[in-house]
């Protein structure tokens, strides 16, 4: 389908190729241009726009040899093309950028994620064409304020069988999920809907960690091929808590993890019960670890115990965030929600959870024999 009008909204399920669609094609724009163009590409945060949108725009540049290192600002994430239309990089979180210079084209990723007024603030300073995509997990302002509201709005909707290049593997996993009816009309469909049975709601997205809180503990579930490991630093501050995720990653080995907590502050780490010979490995490194707390109903319990702290993540935990946005209770085939939370989106929530609801009287006997680096977490970074 060719989009023609000035809002070109690209709505779509899981593994739709959404996002690397629309960045070939402005590729192409500004290779092509007889006058240079500026095309913005913006999301909410810039941690979340270098692990996604700005590194397919990497990836897709090197794959088809159209890289050119000098041409590339990694300061400003600027890239010039010979045509001298430019490319850039920047998150609503940079007010500055928000209510900066005029642009010729715009691309918002993930707009469910970014507020109206931030919309609003792009769209008014961008000349040409601007594009949305997002997953419709929920209604937002762009079906209130904008769809219903202008002339200028088109609509395409995308699914995993729109994307060539899904491996037999990946597309039989999204198919299995076909009797989980809101899922399925979310992201195997594309379609709008209501994630039904969202777990944790309400947990707020700050900058940084405060130099005020206090380092708790962090929470360890372990993963290895087809899962990852996660490592989820927890701060105590004010009267809540604050997450930073610190590590989420496939093919840890044990002594990799060691390395990682080591670079970190010294305090507990609460891990996987159920991979008793890992944590012994890991504390033979001299790492304070313990298993989190299993017993009768230990999960669900565990969970009602984190539901009702009043908690913040960072905007760097990417994966943390997602999974968070995303976790959910296990339907049966007729809807109904079930006290078991999937498993797809489990692994940062698994962690934080066993960090949480586990009741620590643990001292860390000899701090010294660890790394020297025991700065608040985020202050190097």
């Amino acid at each position: 389908m060719e989009m023609k009008k000035r809002i070109r909204i690209v709505q779509g399920g899981t593994s739709a190729s959404k996002t690397i669609s629309i960045i070939i094609y402005l590729i192409a724009l500004a290779q092509k241009d007889e006058e240079p163009t500026l095309t913005s590409i913006v999301s909410e945060s810039f941690p979340h726009l270098r692990r996604g949108a700005e590194r397919d725009f990497l990836m897709i540049m090197k794959e088809h040899r159209y890289f050119k290192d000098k041409q590339w600002d990694k300061t400003n994430h600027i890239y010039s093309f010979e045509t001298g239309s430019q490319i850039e990089f920047f998150s609503v979180d940079q007010p500055e950028k928000v209510r900066g210079a005029r642009r010729d084209r715009l691309f918002i990723n993930e707009a469910n994620n970014i507020p109206f007024n931030a919309f609003e603030e792009l769209e008014v300073r961008t000349k040409d064409i601007i594009f949305i995509d997002y997953n419709p997990t929920n209604e937002f302002w762009l079906f209130t304020d904008v769809i219903p509201k202008r002339t200028d709005t088109e609509t395409v909707v995308l699914t995993y069988k729109d994307n060539e290049a899904l491996s037999p593997e990946i597309i039989a996993s999204i198919e299995q999920r076909k009797n989980r009816k809101d899922w399925w009309q979310v992201y195997g469909l594309g379609l709008l809907g209501e994630l039904e049975g969202k777990i944790y709601k309400d947990w707020k997205i700050i900058d940084e960690v405060p130099h005020e809180a206090s380092l708790e503990r962090y929470g360890l579930d372990f993963g290895y091929s087809n899962d990852p490991s996660a490592l989820i630093a927890i701060y105590k501050y004010n009267s809540g808590y604050i997450l930073d995720e610190i590590a989420f990653s496939k093919g840890l080995s044990n002594k990799q993890i060691v390395d990682i907590i080591q670079s970190q502050a010294t305090s507990i780490v609460v891990a996987d019960c159920s991979e008793p010979k890992s944590i012994d490995e890991i504390k033979s490194y001299g790492i304070p670890i313990v298993a989190s707390q299993k017993g009768k109903d230990s999960v669900r319990s565990g969970i009602q115990f984190v539901q009702r702290q009043r908690i913040s993540m960072t905007k760097r935990s990417i994966d943390l965030i997602k999974e968070f946005r995303n976790y959910l209770w296990e339907t049966d085939k007729d809807g109904k929600i079930l006290n078991i939370p999937e498993h797809q989106f489990s692994h940062s929530m698994d962690a934080v959870r066993y960090a949480l609801s586990y009741n620590i009287n643990y001292k860390v006997e000899n701090p010294n024999k660890f790394k020297s680096n025991l700065q608040i977490i985020n202050s190097s970074r």
